[in-house]
């Protein structure tokens, strides 16, 4: 069997027609698999105090260790290119200014650095 580390990229269009609860619940059941997740526009304050919680409530001893999550503001940075990075994988044409997240599990994602432009991560396979 192959091993590795699923990474999960979700558009905004999808988390747009999610309620608060939705989102933290996609969130929190993909991390708790292994997996790391990829928001196109982040959450907000209010979604991302509301996960912190949820996860709180979700750690066991030997089993769900938490969540590692970073984000940074993506605009600016792709100012020009047509939508930056999720701009040429989802097909839009316009500029975001939304926010990109990503989210793992904290006993297997590390990050490494995070400027205004770049996220870098370590992931380990379990």
């Amino acid at each position: 069997m192959i091993q590795g580390v699923q990474i999960d990229l979700i558009s905004a269009e999808r988390l747009e027609k999610l309620t608060t609860l939705e989102k933290i619940r996609l969130i929190l059941d993909e991390v708790m698999e292994g997996n790391v997740v990829v928001l196109e526009r982040g959450l907000t304050p209010d979604e991302q105090s509301m996960l912190i919680e949820t996860t709180m409530r979700e750690i066991t001893p030997d089993g769900f260790a938490g969540i590692e999550m970073e984000t940074y503001s993506a605009g600016g940075s792709d100012s020009g290119k047509g939508g930056g990075f999720f701009g040429g994988l989802f097909g839009k044409k316009e500029s975001t200014s939304g926010r990109l997240t990503v989210i793992g599990p904290a006993n297997q994602m590390k990050t490494l650095k995070k400027d205004k432009d770049l996220i870098s991560t370590w992931v380990s396979s379990r």
